[in-house]
């Protein structure tokens, strides 16, 4: 059996996954910035260098002449050097390239100095390598003036990247720690947050494992959360149901006690009066016969009417033509027809309905099979099924008796026979079960014509399939 998913886990997943994506690509923005501010700021530091090596510099001669010198103050690296940590190079050249001062190893500039760059000098920043190790370096075009000359020096200051990445990963440490702190509490919240939320969940599981057995009546939780509305009224759906389910089976076992006990004594008491020759042998089997003809109806009406329960609880309908299984009924209970000699009018329109096709056949012949026993002889018979709007109806109209009103008011319930000696009474029962659980409707009304009783016409109407 698969485990069942955590509620807990689900809202942990779901909200700290999302945090994490969020934090990560914050961290790693103020990494960048981070990063970004440093080598602004030292950068800046690379440009004092330059400039103040600029300040000391000496030219003889003029433009393409001239002759450049340069004295490095220890004040231009003493800002580097003071960490232990970056190493510092720096060259100063000619417009061509040909070392004045510095260090050899630091690669001449073949750039281009940027439009618009970040400071008010000729100056440009950029990546390098020094043998091995990479370089950031800042490259000043630096104009030279004295009493003996005019030129044009270019300045490099590199400095190694340690104390930058170094800088760069403790902002980079520092900022871990705090979004790790602010995950946790996060965390931490999220916990105590759903533990609370599910509280209700948690009460309602104990309320249902502490009912007794066979208690389904409605739940109720006042102080639940909206949220679990939906479950609950689902949940109270399903008790009524069960409800309805078990008050079914009861009624029909008691009512399945009380009825064939009538018939299995009066089988029992004809029984006895055959054995002891009470009448003839012939006439106690007919009365035997009529008796169990009489407990097998009815056995199979109950079977009948709790099969309506059955089927409606399965909710697997299909839409059929109810004008078919109204064919097939009257077909089948023609000879009856026959031996009244009805004279009988059949008349049907195609009506899809959503319905079990045992349900339909089982609605008509119980129709039918009134009407036909209630006819008189030679009689009139019709069956006629129509479209009334969005409505199937059908209309079956006898010549018999009618029923009386004492008759009407009781005649949809279980065991009430309008003749207690030719039927059980569970025929418009099963009926009506039927009619119900299509979301129809059913009546029986007497017919008249000219003042005079002309017979009863029963009427069923279901909704057709859309």
């Amino acid at each position: 059996m698969k485990p069942s998913r955590s509620l807990r886990r689900t809202l942990l997943l779901g909200i700290l996954l999302p945090v994490l994506v969020v934090v990560g690509i914050n961290t790693y923005s103020l990494y960048e910035q981070a990063l970004e501010a440093v080598t602004t700021a030292y950068d800046r530091s690379l440009l004092a260098s330059a400039k103040s090596i600029g300040e000391e510099l000496e030219v003889d001669g003029y433009d393409d002449k001239a002759v450049l010198r340069a004295t490095v103050p220890y004040a231009a690296l003493e800002a580097f050097e003071a960490d232990n940590q970056s190493k510092m190079f720096y060259r100063v050249s000619s417009l061509d390239g040909q070392l004045v001062s510095g260090y050899t190893v630091l690669p001449f500039w073949h750039g281009s100095i940027p439009q618009r760059p970040p400071y008010a000098a000729l100056v440009d920043f950029y990546n390098d390598r020094v043998g091995e190790e990479p370089v950031r370096v800042a490259v000043l075009l630096q104009p030279v003036a004295t009493q003996t000359g005019r030129g044009m020096a270019v300045i490099q200051v590199g400095e190694t990247l340690e104390l930058r990445h170094t800088l760069a990963r403790q902002i980079l440490i520092d900022t871990l720690w705090r979004q790790a702190a602010l995950i946790l509490v996060i965390a931490v919240l999220v916990v105590a947050v759903v533990q609370h939320a599910t509280g209700p969940v948690r009460q309602l599981s104990r309320t249902l494992q502490d009912r007794p057995e066979g208690d389904l009546t409605r739940l109720a939780a006042p102080d639940a959360p909206r949220e679990l509305s939906p479950l609950l009224d689902a949940t109270n759906q399903v008790m009524d149901r069960l409800q309805h389910l078990l008050d079914h089976q009861k009624r029909f076992v008691r009512d399945a006690a009380h009825q064939l006990r009538t018939p299995l004594a009066v089988l029992k008491t004809q029984v006895q009066s055959a054995l002891r020759s009470d009448v003839e042998p012939l006439q106690a089997l007919h009365e035997i016969n009529a008796t169990v003809d009489r407990a097998t109806t009815l056995a199979n009406q109950m079977l009948a009417l709790a099969k309506v329960e059955q089927l409606r609880q399965q909710d697997d309908a299909q839409p059929l033509d109810w004008a078919e299984a109204v064919r097939a009924v009257a077909l089948d209970l023609s000879p009856l027809v026959a031996d009244k000699d009805l004279d009988f009018a059949l008349d049907t329109q195609p009506a899809l309905v959503r319905a079990h096709d045992w349900m339909l056949r089982e609605l008509t012949r119980n129709l039918l099979h009134n009407a036909i026993k209630y006819s008189p002889s030679g009689g009139t018979l019709e069956v006629q099924l129509s479209l009334e709007g969005r409505h199937a109806q059908l209309r079956i109209a006898d010549s018999g008796p009618g029923i009386s009103p004492e008759l009407a008011r009781r005649l949809y319930q279980p065991f009430s026979a309008g003749d207690v000696h030719h039927g059980s009474g569970m025929g418009l029962s099963i009926c009506q079960e039927i009619v119900h659980a299509l979301g129809g409707t059913i009546s029986l009304q007497n017919r008249s014509r000219q003042g005079q009783h002309d017979g009863l016409d029963a009427c069923v109407r279901l909704p057709l399939t859309t």
